[in-house]
């Protein structure tokens, strides 16, 4: 029996799976973070190298499904495809927890870290911390769904842009003889 080649489209979501796995445990730490200040330094450290895992994910591609070359073009779609795909998956984690685990544990964290710092603050301090505080009333009634939308927009976004270094340090063209 044959083995039926898989699409490109089947490789992005393959990765992209596996980069969604990464991003939701990295989420994890976010808001256990907000109890336990390392872990909220671990996220960051971890959201900080999403490229470079991006980058390796990419790079194994091409060598294994591409022969070893690819073109800017493709490597950037590659790319672009796997990082939807990973928002996509690490979307329904967000849904899950904003939904039926956070029950305003982020919100209110920030709320009072916002009034500790409000007794503290100087004169200019305090006008962006009631910037802040508009902004976290505005997110406060933001529904599951909507933040959900929200972070994955962003995510698309972030995304497609960092997927454009990563398609030109990927990329390798065959050489012509």
């Amino acid at each position: 029996m044959t083995e039926k080649k898989r699409t490109f489209q089947e490789d992005a979501m393959r990765y992209g799976t596996l980069m969604g796995i990464f991003w939701t445990l990295k989420f994890v730490l976010f808001p256990l973070g907000m109890q336990m200040p390392l872990l909220l330094v671990a996220f960051f450290l971890l959201t900080l190298i999403v490229p470079v895992v991006g980058f390796f994910l990419v790079r194994q591609y091409r060598d294994r499904e591409c022969g070893g070359f690819i073109g800017f073009s493709r490597a950037f779609l590659f790319t672009s495809f796997m990082y939807m795909f990973a928002a996509l998956f690490a979307t329904i984690a967000h849904y899950i927890y904003f939904r039926y685990m956070d029950n305003g544990l982020i919100v209110n964290t920030y709320q009072d870290m916002l009034t500790q710092m409000g007794t503290v603050a100087t004169a200019d301090l305090q006008t962006s911390l009631d910037q802040f505080q508009q902004a976290l009333d505005i997110i406060s009634t933001l529904s599951p769904l909507e933040i959900s939308v929200q972070l994955i927009t962003q995510n698309i976004f972030y995304c497609t842009l960092i997927a454009l270094p990563t398609a030109g340090l990927v990329m390798r063209k065959q050489k012509q003889i």
